[in-house]
């Protein structure tokens, strides 16, 4: 008789049932670690975004840019300018005027009423809350990063983010 060569049934079963339990371990902590960094990474956004504006207003005199797509780049061969700054990546600038996404964040983009524009709000979304993020951001004039770690808060006003003693958004 000869011995065949190879793993029995039995071994092959405890291997999987160990990469079983270590997936379980290692996955929620996985999820976590993503939405740590897409956290970060809208918060670092947002504050690209206001240093943008206050280059844009000091670039133009003509207080903050009125829309996210002012900010963005410029086209191939023509100068910067007042409604193509190049500030800002296509990303940051969207697709509307207000609206933009990037890392798992959703970002509206709100100015005030008066010409020239003399505030602007921004508030960062998660895209869907318990996976992408679970904190929303907002960033204003002031150009302080305000954090509501609860993300209940989802909206800012036309003169800025809800003042601390709103329940919701802190300074970071």
């Amino acid at each position: 008789m000869r011995k065949e060569k190879g793993f029995s049934l039995i071994e092959l079963l405890i291997v999987v049932a160990i990469i079983l339990i270590l997936a379980g371990i290692v996955g929620p902590n996985l999820l976590k670690s993503r939405m740590a960094a897409n956290e970060a990474s809208a918060a670092a956004s947002e504050r690209t975004i206001a240093t943008a504006e206050v280059t844009f207003s000091s670039t133009y005199n003509n207080g903050f840019s009125t829309s996210l797509v002012a900010l963005g780049p410029r086209a191939a061969g023509t100068a910067a300018s007042s409604t193509a700054a190049d500030l800002i990546d296509s990303t940051l600038a969207g697709a509307t005027a207000s609206t933009a996404v990037k890392g798992g964040y959703f970002f509206v983009y709100t100015t005030g009423a008066t010409s020239p524009t003399t505030s602007f709000s921004l508030v960062g979304i998660p895209a869907n809350s318990g996976s992408t993020g679970t904190s929303t951001f907002c960033i204003d004039q002031t150009t302080a990063i305000k954090k509501d770690p609860q993300g209940s808060v989802t909206t800012a006003t036309s003169s800025g983010c809800p003042a601390s003693a709103t329940p919701g958004f802190r300074p970071m």
